[in-house]
């Protein structure tokens, strides 16, 4: 598909990023989400709850997984790129799970005897004997930040069973500082915390899937013009 037309800047101002909306008890009547608070002091979205994400890194390409993930994730990561050298869907996928790990401290994974190349970022994974395992991630909203903001992101969001992490779900020993206050919290309740306005959006997309199951096509809220833009990916 065409890439969305954009100037230059325009451009080189947006990163691509991926955050995972991990939900534990998620069979269960009271779901609970991950979030963690960010630093006074950040630069993007300081003091609001949010879900483990950040920016994809270059080392995210080169991860290797064990089976090649669905044909639908493939199109649908793929569709409507937007910056000059948009990410694979693997790096997509990656990067969601090594910000979970960095910042929860969480690993989703399986084990295995790590293939490819290894960078730093991911040795804990090879020295604990499993490789990533992005097979129950469900891909259920992309949004573009708006322009005007200190940081521009064109975000991924996956959500992930909590089943599927390896270890104790309340050590988070391992996590990086970028987030405080780490904790699991029903839905409902992860409403009345200070959240930017595209997490609301996003909690109310994953309380939707995990009642109604995957919808037939991936919400996008398409800040990359002029104007906002609400499209669909199928």
């Amino acid at each position: 598909m065409t890439p969305v037309e954009l100037t230059t800047s325009d451009r080189t101002a947006i990163r691509d990023a991926a955050t995972i909306v991990l939900v534990r008890d998620a069979d269960g009547p009271a779901p609970r989400v991950l979030m963690g608070q960010r630093g006074a002091g950040a630069a993007f979205m300081p003091n609001k709850f949010v879900f483990p994400g950040g920016a994809i890194d270059p080392d995210d390409s080169v991860i290797q997984f064990a089976q090649p993930i669905d044909a639908l994730t493939r199109q649908r990561l793929a569709a409507q790129p937007v910056t000059p050298m948009a990410p694979t869907p693997e790096a997509m996928l990656a990067a969601a799970i090594r910000e979970l790990w960095e910042e929860s401290g969480l690993m989703l994974a399986r084990p295995g005897t790590w293939q490819g190349p290894l960078p730093d970022d991911w040795r804990r994974f090879a020295e604990a004997g499993m490789c990533p395992a992005p097979e129950g991630l469900q891909y259920i909203f992309r949004a573009i930040t708006p322009p005007g903001r200190t940081r521009r992101f064109d975000a991924r969001f996956f959500l992930a069973d909590a089943r599927q992490v390896v270890g104790d779900l309340d050590d988070f020993s391992h996590a990086c500082e970028e987030l405080s206050h780490l904790h699991w919290i029903e839905l409902a309740e992860a409403r009345r915390l200070d959240l930017p306005f595209i997490t609301e959006v996003v909690l109310a997309e994953a309380e939707a899937v995990l009642h109604d199951g995957h919808p037939e096509s991936v919400p996008f809220f398409d800040n990359s013009g002029t104007a906002p833009v609400f499209r669909r990916v199928a």
